[in-house]
Formats: structure tokens, sequence, C-alpha cells
């Protein structure tokens, strides 16, 4: 069994990876134990790690819209500390249970939401890292401002990585004003090829949304385009005009819209099944989500993105796998330990890619201390 160790500072956290280095032992980072089923199945780590401990909100910047954190910061808290100013940080991932999800752990697994059509993904929002390495070291790049060039981008490097290269101990954000109001223009129909046509006008479309998503289940679908700030109304309003003359089924506009995109979100995980994450072309949309239909699953994604999020039975992967568009790439996320085995949960890379990624492991992680085996190949 694991030993687990919270600790309350950087240089505790440091020496706790030091240690687990020097003695040769695994350590499993954790956070709030949102995302734990991710990646590959590694076994039991001899210590695990949490964050728990590193929960301050060190600068909030109002003027400069920036904001210091703790990695263990849930990232509900966050928000509500940025609220009570009018901003907001722009990750809308889904938080788990009890809201648990931390900072550090949106960060570490690159996940986010619906806003990311507008506002980017979360190494798109971090301008500076903290960071523990397994030989005790504490690393810093960037800054507290928006535009920072000073030394090596790790919160970059770090973002996505799954804790493989270290521990991020804290991270620098841009925020962005919060609005309290917006408008969602909603199209519905049961032709892919409709769908796809939609999404891609109103990704053209000069309208700005904060989000523009796609659902499909049960051989319906639909496109949402969110409007937020000023005019957010009569935008949603241009947008559900511009939806009726694509041809689609219904349209609707409402104000009302936050259970919409709550279930967007909610869409995004599988406590039963499997949840499938497909990267492909935005235009390749109506083909994936055939793919779906095929497999019986249920699409939510970011239609202007061609990032998709599909829910399934574990027994119809292999149908979905083979009814995907040649480009497209699959990573497993939900998904029973059996099925995370075979094949790869991140699917197959092209070997010098691979080898690059072995690299960049061996050059911050030589002595493979940080969450073993979990990434991409075993890295």
């Amino acid at each position: 069994m694991a030993t687990r160790t919270t600790p309350r500072t950087f240089e505790q956290a440091a020496a706790a990876l030091a240690a687990a280095s020097s003695e040769g032992q695994a350590v499993r980072i954790r956070g709030g134990a949102t995302k734990l089923g991710w990646g590959r199945p590694t076994g039991s780590a001899d210590v695990e790690l949490c964050t728990a401990g590193l929960s301050n909100i060190v600068e909030h910047n109002t003027g400069d819209l920036t904001a210091t954190l703790e990695a263990g910061v849930p990232l509900a808290e966050a928000q509500r500390t940025f609220a009570a100013a009018g901003q907001m940080l722009a990750l809308d991932p889904p938080l788990g249970d009890d809201c648990a999800a931390t900072i550090g752990g949106v960060v570490a697994t690159g996940d986010c939401g619906p806003l990311r059509h507008r506002y980017g993904a979360p190494r798109d929002l971090v301008v500076g890292a903290t960071v523990a390495l397994s030989d005790g070291a504490i690393a810093r790049s960037g800054g507290k401002v928006i535009k920072n060039v000073a030394g090596y981008d790790l919160a970059k490097l770090f973002a996505g990585s799954f804790g493989t290269l270290g521990l991020i101990l804290s991270v620098s954000v841009r925020l962005h004003a919060r609005h309290a109001e917006s408008t969602t223009a909603l199209g519905v129909c049961a032709d892919p090829d409709a769908l796809g046509a939609a999404a891609v006008a109103l990704t053209a479309s000069p309208l700005e949304f904060e989000a523009l998503d796609v659902a499909w289940h049960a051989g319906r679908g639909g496109i949402l385009a969110r409007c937020g700030g000023p005019e957010h109304g009569r935008r949603g309003r241009r947008a559900a005009r511009q939806l009726s003359g694509l041809g689609l089924d219904d349209v609707d506009v409402t104000g009302d819209d936050d259970g919409l995109w709550e279930r967007q979100r909610a869409g995004q995980r599988s406590r039963h099944g499997v949840l499938a994450r497909i990267a492909a072309r935005p235009m390749a949309l109506p083909a994936v989500i055939r793919a779906t239909e095929s497999a019986a699953g249920t699409l939510v994604g970011r239609a202007a993105l061609g990032s998709s999020y599909v829910e399934l039975d574990p027994g119809a992967l292999g149908r979905l796998r083979d009814a995907l568009p040649p480009a497209a790439a699959m990573t497993i996320l939900d998904a029973p330990a059996r099925v995370r085995e075979q094949p790869d949960p991140w699917g197959s890379l092209e070997a010098p890619v691979l080898e690059l990624m072995r690299s960049v492991k061996r050059r911050f992680d030589p002595t493979r201390t940080c969450n073993p085996g979990l990434f991409v190949d075993g890295i």
C-alpha cells in the first residue's frame, strides 16, 4: 500500500520527491482524485503525493487580471474568489464529485470544457509556473503578467504532461471578465451532414461566441452557440436566424442556458462506460457522428476545434475505432482498467514523436519517479 504524504510547503514537496527518487520509489501525484482513472494502468505506487496541503490563493491582481494559485486549490474555490471581483478563470471542465478538481490537476491533464472555444486550453491561460523535479530542485518559469518571456516555458510543457515530468507546485494564470448573463442559440436536426454544415457556418460567422458546441444522441443532434457580454441577446438571436437558414429542424433561443452547458460538460465523463476523446478536423464532424452512431454512443464536443467526447459501451469500442476517419486520433479517458490496458489508451504515435517525448522524460525525470508508466507508450 502506498505511503501518503501531504506536503504543506514547496520545499517539503520537493524533498518528498527527492527522497522517493533516491530510494527508487514510484510516486503517484494526486490532486482532487477526479481523474485518477485516466491513462495507462500502472499498479500501486510506493508513495502517493497529495497536493491538498498546497491550497493557497497566493495573489489575485484584479487590475492586471492575473492570479497565482497553489496546485491544491480547488478550481471551484478559485472561481468563487474571482467571481466576487467580476472575473473568471476561463476553464470550465467537469469538476467531479464535491467539485474536488484542483487547479494543478486541471493543468496537468489539460482538462477543459466548452469555454475552450474562445479562451483556449489550460496551456493558453497559464503565464507562469513553479514545479518540483525528482532530484529535489524547484524550478520557476514565466511570471505574473500576461506578456512575459522570461526563461524556458515550463508551464506549457507541464500542461498536459499528466504529472510525468514533475509536480506542479503553483501556477500564475490570466483571468477574463465574467459575464453575468448569456444567451444560447440552439438548433436541432437528425442529419449529421446538416449539423456539420451548420457548425462550419457558425465557425466562420462574425458573431463572437463564448462557446460553440455540438451534441448527438440516438439519431438526433444539436449545435449550441453561446453569446456573452454586451448585446448577448441580439447576437444570440442573429445566430438563431442563421441556424434557421441552414435547414435545421428546430431552432430556439434561451437566456436560461446554464443547464444546457452543464449537460455538455457532463458528457465529458462516464461513470460506467467508456469515454473516448476524438481529435479530428472540424470538417470531419459528420464522419465522427456516424462513427458514434455505429457504436451506439453519445457525443458532445467543440464544433470549431474538432474535439469530441464519445461515451459508449466497452464492447462497442472496436466498432467506434474502425468507423472513425483515418486521420482521427482517439484517446481513452474514463474506462475500466482492462479496457485501458489493450491497446494503449493514448493511441499510436509516430516513432520520432515518441522519441522526443521519451527524451523530455529522461531530462526532467531520469529516475522515472513521477507517475511512471502512466503516459504515452509507458512514459
